[in-house]
């Protein structure tokens, strides 16, 4: 058996399987638990959303072929519930067609049954890998968005000007308050914001107006 990559040892990390046949789920989840991987085994799309994610980094090894609902509209069906764990298909029934719309729609590798058990583990450390980097960005997201729902409405108009290079002068002309005025309330940005710099601001609100619902643009 081969051993794990110590890089990717991440004992909350969650590997989810999707799969109708016994045998196989059976096989990856004693592969799977021989590298100290947490595995949650499901013998269908149903079975799996009934129980739900567990708040962890995680993968998806998903068979396509199965009865019903067939994996690779499950992949679709995912994406529309906002389920954003990395899939890895598997399959006995593969051609090159199902591999491209797998890989198109988003899949992080597709494996033909038989395959080797490293490239399923590598594949596997992989997805861990790129789900903990989605977790720590959506984590700093939320934290911006934190920091500036923390601003008075009267301190957020003043970044929105700041970041677009005007001087307090005419920030305070723009506002109709006074340059005193203008002087505190930025203070008061630059702190509750945790910028050092305006360089820091304009980057912290490149990564706000890059939001899903960017709140500078209000």
């Amino acid at each position: 058996m081969t051993a794990a990559n110590p890089a990717c040892d991440n004992k909350k990390a969650i590997v989810y399987i999707i799969d109708d046949d016994q045998s196989v789920r059976d096989a990856l989840e004693d592969l799977l638990a021989s590298v100290d991987l947490n595995v949650k085994a499901f013998g269908s799309t149903q079975a799996f959303l009934e129980h739900g994610l567990v708040e962890a980094p995680a993968c998806l090894v998903l068979d396509i072929r199965m009865p019903g609902q067939s994996g690779l509209d499950f992949q679709r069906e995912m994406a529309r519930l906002g389920i954003e764990v990395p899939v890895i298909f598997i399959t006995g029934h593969g051609d090159i067609e199902m591999s491209v719309r797998a890989m198109k729609e988003g899949a992080i590798e597709f494996l033909t049954k038989p395959f080797r058990d490293q490239d399923l583990l590598d594949a596997i450390h992989r997805g861990i890998r790129i789900d903990m980097q989605r977790r720590a960005e959506t984590g700093a997201a939320a934290q911006l968005r934190r920091l500036w729902s923390d601003l008075s409405p009267g301190e957020q108009d003043v970044m929105r000007l700041v970041v677009q290079g005007l001087l307090n002068k005419q920030i305070a002309a723009e506002l109709g308050v006074s340059e005193i005025t203008v002087k505190v309330r930025r203070g008061q940005v630059m702190r509750k914001m945790q910028a050092k710099t305006l360089a820091d601001l304009i980057r912290i609100a490149d990564r706000l107006e890059g939001d899903t619902k960017p709140p500078l643009s209000g």
